[in-house]
């Protein structure tokens, strides 16, 4: 686990980076209704929640995101969310050293609703249905649906879902926002351990 530099970001232009975020988030979740409407997919409390998958995120603005969501809730629920991010962080420990898979539920899933839906970052925003992804010099990568898509939409034709556009516009916000504040080095976080850095950077 990369943790975020502990530096001092002045509040102004953390909201300024965040607020260009939000709207990549809002083109994201439009292009992800457009396709879930043609195929009329739901993902509403599935078999195969995707919230048990270890997602590992990149950038320091979704990690910068979900703290400013994450300070919105009451003590109570902060605790709560800690409380189990503390415990998939312990479970996911011991699972890796004996080299075994795991699948553990997000720390933000209450009753199969993310607690911090708005503020969640992209690969939630984009898992589920099928898409491509067209990197520099190569052929379109096809991706496919997760599993409860394959067994109620397989059968309908493609609809274009291009993530391409969203992590090319993600990656040259995330440089600009690293250069102006002056961070160096990568981030890959799953939302656990986002949570228990959010925590931690709190008592620092």
């Amino acid at each position: 686990m990369l943790e975020p530099n502990p530096i001092h970001i002045d509040d102004r232009l953390l909201a300024t980076f965040l607020d260009r975020l939000r709207d990549i988030f809002a083109a994201i979740d439009q292009e992800y209704s457009r396709a879930a409407g043609h195929y009329q997919f739901q993902c509403d409390r599935c078999p195969d929640n995707c919230c048990l998958t270890r997602f590992y995120h990149h950038t320091y603005l979704e990690y910068y995101y979900l703290r400013t969501g994450f300070e919105k809730q009451d003590s109570r629920k902060k605790g709560d969310i800690l409380f189990k991010a503390e415990e998939v962080c312990r479970e996911t420990a011991k699972a890796d050293k004996k080299q075994m898979p795991v699948r553990l539920m997000c720390p933000l899933n209450d009753d199969s609703l993310c607690t911090l839906y708005p503020f969640r970052p992209m690969i939630c925003r984009m898992h589920g249905i099928p898409h491509e992804l067209q990197k520099p010099g190569r052929k379109v990568i096809a991706g496919p649906g997760c599993g409860t898509f394959d067994d109620c939409c397989s059968h309908k034709g493609y609809f274009k879902f291009d993530r391409t556009p969203f992590y090319l516009e993600m990656a040259k916000l995330e440089n600009e926002f690293k250069q102006t504040v002056g961070i160096e080095g990568k981030i890959k976080m799953t939302v656990a351990e986002m949570i228990l850095s959010i925590t931690q950077e709190k008592k620092d």
